[in-house]
């Protein structure tokens, strides 16, 4: 790419994953997930750039283009990956902002990791930026990047929005780098959230904190207006419903159910492998219904998918043997021959595959001990055109502030998960149809590009009038 961009996009990480072919020829492709795909067709109509790390520690790319659009590689070293990634942003905040399901660890070196690396991006940043250009920072990881941009670019508008819950202030206040964060945020015009009440949380902060007034969603610096608001993020629902529709999906769904015996009742995790999602709670209520007779050996199989993830920590090291453990103690109790009750799956799956394991699903079990959201949801409830099916859903999920008509759980209640997913597994027709008809209205009219619309609407909105505006000139070199 060449020149400066008049929209960019700040992230942890690039669009793009690198694959290596069977001739050693490097390429790249991009990568799956809901945050690429909400903003990869902004990018392409607004020719716009996205800057963020490429996944490879102590290597340095030049700027490329794919699929339409400039990426710009922000390098990161080996102990920077360990201490910024691994550590401050995944053993720190991660933890702390998932309402410490796991103790967050508070070392001086993570954060001065962490602190350097949210600069080198915000450096960054600053060169790529045409002269009033819209810059839009992603997530946890870059925390600070806009008040260290706002410094160096005044003339920019910035955008922050967070896609993992904002704890309660009782929470926050144990980092003793709080106020480097909040401060960190408040560059921002706007600073987005999954819920109104994360938004809540960061305005009853700032008047604690730094004693900032606030009325509605603007808080009130001494010369501009920072506003904070809720986004619910969302999937691509029509990308989704077509692709179920694919007579290939359809066959491969079928297959799906014939391989695990085609039982009465298929149930489907689907999760990264972390803490907070809950897996652990799921299999055992799942085991317990097999113990207690509820549920007969060969009545219902449990499909579990944990993709990897951050497998150099040890916190994610020890719940990958829990787990398995786990399956191996129900699966060795209850199988029969030739028929295991939970099938569990330590790898990553494409997108056709997982549209088939959702069509052939019975039941979705989404049971996150704390999330932002949770797409895994709504794409579920995208894949289910007939208007089958159920979603077992945790009130601690984002997604359960929408999706009301699912089987709502508390997932620290094994008794209440139970409960529900028997109700899921008995429930008549009638009753799947009338709930998930409500549901797929709410993803079809509330999807991911009018996510990404009404966020960038709402920060390139007029500036509201009660704002005395700080300008400052800046000149290209």
């Amino acid at each position: 790419m060449s020149g400066r961009s008049s929209f960019l996009i700040v992230a942890n990480r690039l669009p793009v994953d690198r694959t290596v072919g069977p001739d050693g020829t490097a390429s790249w492709r991009r990568s799956p997930g809901g945050l690429v795909t909400a903003i990869a067709p902004v990018m392409q109509r607004r020719h716009g750039a996205w800057l963020g790390w490429h996944g490879a520690a102590d290597e340095k790319l030049d700027p490329f283009e794919q699929d339409g659009m400039n990426l710009i590689s922000v390098p990161l070293s080996t102990e920077e990956v360990e201490l910024y990634y691994e550590g401050f942003s995944n053993a720190t905040l991660w933890p702390l902002y998932h309402d410490v399901v796991a103790p967050p660890v508070f070392e001086r070196d993570m954060w001065d990791a962490y602190r350097l690396v949210n600069q080198r991006f915000a450096n960054a940043a600053a060169e790529v930026a045409e002269h009033g250009a819209v810059v839009w920072v992603q997530d946890y990881q870059l925390q600070l990047v806009p008040a260290m941009l706002r410094k160096l670019r005044p003339d920019l508008r910035i955008g922050f929005f967070l896609h993992i819950p904002f704890p309660p202030v009782e929470l926050f206040w144990r980092l003793p780098w709080r106020k480097e964060l909040v401060e960190g945020l408040l560059g921002a015009d706007l600073v987005g959230f999954q819920l109104s009440g994360g938004a809540s949380n960061f305005r009853r902060l700032c008047r604690r904190l730094l004693g900032l007034p606030y009325k509605g969603n603007e808080i009130f610096l001494d010369d501009r207006v920072v506003t904070t608001q809720a986004f619910p993020i969302s999937v691509d629902f029509g990308e989704l419903d077509t692709m179920v529709r694919d007579p290939a999906v359809i066959t491969r769904a079928k297959e799906i159910r014939s391989e695990l015996g085609d039982p009465d009742h298929l149930l489907l995790g689907v999760d990264r492998l972390d803490y907070t999602k809950g897996i652990g709670q799921r299999l055992e209520a799942f085991g317990e219904l097999l113990k207690d007779g509820s549920l007969a050996p060969n009545e219902a199989v449990f499909v579990q998918i944990a993709t990897p993830s951050r497998e150099r920590v040890e916190e994610y090291r020890r719940l990958r043997d829990d787990i398995e453990l786990q399956v191996g103690r129900i699966n060795g109790e209850h199988a029969m021959l030739g028929l295991q009750p939970i099938q569990y799956f330590h790898q990553s799956y494409g997108r056709k595959e997982l549209a088939a394991l959702y069509l052939a699903a019975d039941v979705m079990v989404v049971t996150p001990l704390r999330d932002g959201m949770n797409l895994v949801a709504k794409e579920y409830i995208s894949c289910r055109h007939a208007m089958d099916g159920a979603l077992v859903l945790s009130e601690f999920a984002g997604a359960a502030d929408e999706l009301r008509q699912s089987y709502l759980v508390n997932p620290y209640d094994i008794e209440d998960v139970k409960r529900q997913l028997l109700a899921a597994m008995r429930a008549t027709p009638h009753e799947l149809t009338r709930r998930m008809r409500t549901m797929r209205r709410r993803v079809t009219t509330y999807d991911v590009d009018r996510w990404a619309n009404e966020f960038l609407n709402a920060l390139e909105s007029p500036v509201s009038q009660s704002a005395t505006l700080h300008t400052a000139s800046w000149r290209s070199g």
